[in-house]
């Protein structure tokens, strides 16, 4: 069986730069990840790419040679990845054993995982392998700073759940860039009756029984939560790391290791 991790999020929220201090914490504390690029338009990495998009298709080929724009080109290049699944990916899934543990770092294009099915058959593919996979939602924390957009940030959060249907961990990005971490904290557990007068205030009168529809799906439900990051921090990335292993079951399958080693002379 392997792992994976499918990194996904709105552009800017910080999908690279969290693939890159992960794989450091695994250097670091000697565990073996590889990371994945599947996106088209990415032009350097901070990471070593085990896998790269852009040996397949690149999205300014796509662009030049079909007169698109950049986010048709990018939707053709995720169908044509999608239309080479049992080629392309297949053999570079052959590289990998059953116990390897891959993070697929994905474009921002927010419609690839809330309404496209490109994900959602990429990760069947992933499963027919037998790979056990997590999808890890990265949200900029300084997006977060008012009711309105945390609204919009859950719904956007529960679209790619209800797309993807796969164990998912929800994370705020960029701790370490907000100035006052209090007005990010208290929407990590907000109470609906806190939410609905908050957004009442914003918005017009006619929206109120849509504000307290919505307050109620986030609190009765209890599908969208987060988790805070501070990449500055390695109790944080191993925080985050733990959520998302506890989720895939990493390593509950593993064989206890026992080292070999010679009795000590008696005296």
């Amino acid at each position: 069986m392997g792992y994976a991790q499918l990194v996904i999020g709105p552009a800017g929220s910080g999908k690279s730069t969290y693939c890159s201090s992960l794989y450091e914490h695994c250097v670091t504390s000697r565990r073996r990840i590889d990371i994945v690029n599947l996106d088209p338009a990415a032009e350097k990495f901070n990471y070593p790419v085990a896998m790269d998009i852009r040996e397949l298709i690149s999205l300014d080929d796509a662009m030049e040679e079909l007169n698109l724009g950049p986010n048709g080109g990018l939707v053709y290049c995720m169908e044509h990845l999608e239309e080479n699944l049992d080629d392309w990916l297949e053999e570079e899934l052959q590289h990998y054993l059953d116990d390897d543990y891959l993070v697929f770092d994905c474009p921002g294009q927010i419609e690839l995982f809330t309404h496209i099915p490109f994900l959602k058959n990429f990760v069947a593919h992933l499963q027919r392998r037998n790979f056990t996979v997590c999808a890890v939602y990265l949200l900029d924390s300084q997006f977060v700073t008012d009711v309105t957009k945390y609204i919009s940030g859950c719904m956007a959060c529960l679209s790619a759940m209800v797309q993807l249907e796969l164990p998912h961990v929800n994370i705020l990005s960029k701790m370490d860039l907000v100035p006052n971490k209090k007005e990010v904290e208290e929407y990590l557990n907000p109470e609906a009756r806190v939410l609905v007068s908050e957004l009442n205030r914003n918005m017009a009168p006619k929206f109120a029984k849509l504000n307290k529809a919505l307050a109620e799906v986030i609190e009765e439900y209890s599908m969208v939560n987060f988790i805070p990051l501070d990449l500055r921090k390695e109790s944080s990335i191993q925080y985050v790391l733990s959520t998302i292993d506890s989720c895939i079951q990493y390593g509950e399958d593993a064989d206890v290791k026992v080292r070999d080693f010679d009795p000590e002379d008696e005296e």
